[in-house]
C-alpha cells in the first residue's frame, strides 16, 4: 500500500475501489468546457478518462499511526450497503479489509474511527453486517462524528435536513452505517478543535454537509490537511467556484474550498482529498488571485 511520513505520523492509504465516476459536466455545478478544457490532457488518465469522458475517482481511507494510536480517516462505501439511487456504489462487495490487513492492521488494532462528515462514501465501512445485522467493524475503536452533521442527517431529528440529490443519494445511509455506531455507545460527537491527538485536529469546514470537518496533521517540518470532500478533483483547485453536485450549502461550500486553498498554499501542506487518483494528494500553489494543483510522486512510497 501507499506510504507516507508527516513528523512522526505514518499514514497508509487503504483502497476500497477505483473507477470512472461521472462526467465532469455532471459533477460539477458551475462547470464550463472553457474551464474545463485548458486542464483536461493534465488529468488524464489518472484524474479523467478520454476514453469514456469521464472523471477518474477512488474510495479510500488512511490509517494514521502515531506510535500510540491508529487512527482511520474516512470509511468508504461498505459492503452490502444498498444504496438505489447510486448504483455505483450499491451492494458494493470489495476487498477494503483485506486491503487493511496487508497495510498491516486488523479491524480490532484501530483505535480512533474519524469520519470528516456523513456522506455513504465516507461511513460504509463504520459498520459491516454479521447474522443480519449491521455491527461496528472496529469493535476497539471510538467513533469520532461531525456533530453537525448528526442533526442534519438523523431521520429522528426534528431539525430540517436534506432534500434533493442529497436525500436521495444518501437515502438508507444514516440507519445502516451511523445509527448502529450510535446505539453501541461507540460515537463521539466533535467540533471546531477537537483534539484527536497530539498534534491531530479537526477543523470545521461546512458546506459540503453542515458538519464537514478537515483533520490538519502538524509534523516538525511538514505538515498535511486530509479535507474529505472539500475538494474532491483537481479541477476544483484550478475552479475553486466548481461545487460538486453533492455540495449540500453551495455558497458556504466555495468559500470553505477557497479558504482551505488559502491554508494549504500558506502552509505548503500536503492536501490530501478523498477521492483522488494519480498520487492521492497535492501541494497547492498560488497563480495569481488563485491557484494550482502540483501533481506528482509527493513523497509517497
Amino acid at each position: 500500500m501507499d506510504r507516507f511520513q508527516i513528523g512522526t505520523v505514518t499514514v497508509h492509504r487503504i483502497e476500497e475501489w477505483q473507477g470512472t465516476f461521472a462526467p465532469p459536466s455532471y459533477l460539477f455545478q458551475g462547470y464550463t468546457p472553457e474551464g474545463w478544457d485548458p486542464h483536461a490532457e493534465e488529468f488524464a488518465p489518472e484524474y479523467f478518462d478520454p476514453a469514456t469522458g469521464h472523471l477518474y475517482a477512488f474510495l479510500q481511507s488512511w490509517v494514521l499511526d502515531t506510535g500510540k494510536q491508529r487512527i482511520l480517516f474516512d470509511t468508504g462505501a461498505g459492503n452490502d450497503k444498498d444504496r438505489p439511487n447510486i448504483p455505483v456504489f450499491s451492494n458494493l462487495q470489495t476487498d477494503f479489509l483485506g486491503n487493511l490487513a496487508r497495510a498491516g492492521f486488523q479491524p480490532e488494532d484501530i483505535d480512533v474511527v474519524v469520519c470528516s462528515h456523513i456522506h455513504i462514501d465516507h461511513v460504509g465501512w463504520n459498520t459491516r453486517l454479521v447474522e443480519g445485522r449491521w455491527e461496528p467493524t472496529f469493535r476497539n475503536a471510538r467513533y469520532v462524528l461531525p456533530l453537525a452533521d448528526r442533526a442534519y442527517w438523523d431521520p429522528d431529528d426534528a431539525a430540517a435536513g436534506p432534500d434533493g440529490v442529497g436525500a436521495a443519494v444518501n437515502a438508507g445511509m444514516y440507519e445502516d452505517s451511523v445509527a448502529p455506531i450510535v446505539a453501541a455507545g461507540r460515537a463521539e460527537w466533535a467540533e471546531e478543535g477537537f483534539a484527536v491527538a497530539e498534534g491531530i485536529t479537526l477543523l470545521s469546514c461546512p458546506g459540503h454537509t453542515p458538519g464537514s470537518m478537515m483533520l490538519e496533521v502538524a509534523g516538525k517540518d511538514d505538515n498535511a490537511l486530509f479535507v474529505g470532500d472539500v475538494v474532491h478533483h483537481p479541477a476544483q483547485i484550478y475552479r475553486p467556484e466548481w461545487n460538486s453536485v453533492f455540495c449540500e450549502a453551495p455558497d458556504q461550500a466555495r468559500e470553505t474550498r477557497r479558504r482551505v486553498l488559502d491554508l494549504a498554499a500558506d502552509r505548503k501542506a500536503l492536501l490530501v482529498p478523498a477521492h483522488f487518483g494519480g498520487s492521492h494528494m497535492a501541494r497547492v500553489l498560488r497563480e495569481g488571485t488563485g491557484f494550482r494543483p502540483v501533481l506528482g510522486a509527493l513523497g509517497l512510497s
